[in-house]
């Protein structure tokens, strides 16, 4: 991930997008890696992965040498720049590469806390009735090739126009298809009814009450304001508390060499989700990873319940659990505080607690 972000340090300095994307594409090339980049420089074999040219080998051979990069620092102190890579790099923190995801699925851990075994299916996933790329019978073939047993599609709700967010007629539509699923699924796996509405920057969520009673939970995600500084503690608490809520969606909004996300006092938020019952979402999407595991063990300590989800767009993203698995793990988050685990009768009193 250092790596990684060396390169970002260097595309963030080019002067023109074409010369930007050959350090992007590397920098994406070194986070996907298998193996450490030192593995790579020690064989020899660092110029064979695709998308790393001479001077993003440079810069990365700088750094497994000598723990920096002589390249990036002399070119970040000759440009007018510095301040730009300055605030990139807070944006950062707390993400894992391939790699280390695949580390902290196996680290050592109290047999307690979840692992990829106890993980029985995925409450944060989009669909062709919104954003999504498949239908939902197809994201629910995938998630059966996963080993999961259930799964809730959560398609955005109209409030978010730029999702293509479905009305209330469509989710209507929508629950026939999946009572007919589930009827030839017969047991097998279960398809829950769930919508991820839009919190507005006042803290309402963009579906009335009576409206979101018709899904069996609700995700309530931030969309907006996500790159301000200012405090917006009071509107995620109004989130969480509004009724039916049943998870509080990547809380921070926040996105990898993008932006920070919302700005709170996460400890008073997750305080209110715990005693509400709403679940903390680590959003496995590899640019979100939010909450990370550092502020899930916050909400850990809080006492709160959380969602481990993909918020796939498509059949592959799906396998974006193993991020979320990953964080909790190395939050120490057990398997009896995380709802993608419990049986579906625990799930259906859950919800309908939330719901009333």
């Amino acid at each position: 991930m250092i790596a990684a972000g060396l390169l970002h340090d260097m595309a963030a300095l080019q002067p023109n997008e074409r010369s930007q994307l050959g350090y992007k594409r590397a920098a994406k090339a070194v986070i996907a890696l298998p193996l450490t980049v030192g593995d790579l420089v020690a064989a020899g074999t660092l110029r064979d992965v695709p998308y790393i040219g001479p001077s993003s080998a440079r810069i990365i051979m700088e750094l497994v040498e000598t723990g920096a990069s002589s390249t990036v620092d002399a070119a970040v102190a000759a440009s007018r720049n510095a301040g730009k890579v300055a605030l990139l790099r807070q944006l950062r923190t707390g993400f894992l590469s391939q790699m280390a995801m695949e580390q902290a699925r196996a680290l050592p851990r109290d047999p307690a806390v979840v692992s990829k075994g106890d993980f029985r299916g995925d409450f944060q996933m989009h669909s062709t009735w919104s954003d999504g790329g498949e239908r939902i019978e197809a994201m629910a073939d995938g998630c059966l090739a996963l080993g999961h047993t259930c799964m809730g599609i959560t398609d955005h709700s109209y409030g978010l126009p730029i999702a293509r967010g479905i009305s209330t007629e469509d989710a209507r539509r929508q629950h026939r298809e999946i009572d007919h699923l589930n009827k030839r699924f017969a047991g097998e796996f279960r398809i829950f009814k769930g919508i991820e509405a839009n919190i507005l920057t006042d803290g309402e969520l963009d579906l009335q009450p009576e409206e979101r009673s018709v899904f069996e939970y609700v995700v309530a995600s931030p969309h907006s304001q996500l790159r301000r500084d200012h405090d917006q503690t009071s509107r995620m608490l109004r989130a969480v508390a509004a009724p039916g809520v049943a998870i509080l969606g990547h809380p921070q909004g926040r996105m990898y060499n993008s932006r920070a996300g919302v700005r709170a006092d996460w400890p008073r938020v997750f305080a209110t989700a715990a005693k509400r019952g709403v679940a903390v979402e680590i959003d496995g999407n590899w640019h979100r990873q939010d909450v990370p595991h550092g502020l899930a063990r916050q909400a850990l300590e809080a006492g709160c319940v959380f969602a481990l989800d993909s918020d796939a767009h498509s059949i592959g993203e799906l396998r974006f659990t193993d991020y979320s698995i990953a964080h909790a793990r190395i939050a120490g988050i057990p398997a009896e505080r995380v709802i993608n685990c419990w049986s579906n009768e625990r799930l259906e009193e859950w919800m309908a607690e939330r719901r009333r």
